[in-house]
């Protein structure tokens, strides 16, 4: 992993772009605490997909929870259609 500050990396943006580019991760900071990092677009499609992944698996563990068939949501008197007559 290179570490860079951000003052430097103005002055070589394109030579850390390149280093992201060949799969190092260039950490940049300011007043020596990491406060970005820039990777290959690769690997940020990599590190975003498994978010997605996560949410599949989840959804696909509880469908049966989630799904609301069989669920009766007709009104009744105890809680009345407020869309007709607000004030009722």
């Amino acid at each position: 992993m290179c570490r860079t500050s951000i003052y430097e990396a103005r002055n070589n943006f394109s030579a850390l772009v390149k280093l992201a580019e060949e799969g190092e991760t260039v950490e940049l900071t300011r007043y020596d605490k990491p406060v970005a990092v820039i990777i290959s677009y690769g690997e940020y499609e990599a590190s975003s997909s498994k978010k997605e992944d996560w949410l599949m698996k989840w959804r696909k563990e509880y469908e049966n929870e989630l799904d609301d068939i069989g669920l009766d949501f007709t009104p009744s008197r105890d809680c009345p259609d407020y869309s007709k007559d607000p004030w009722a």
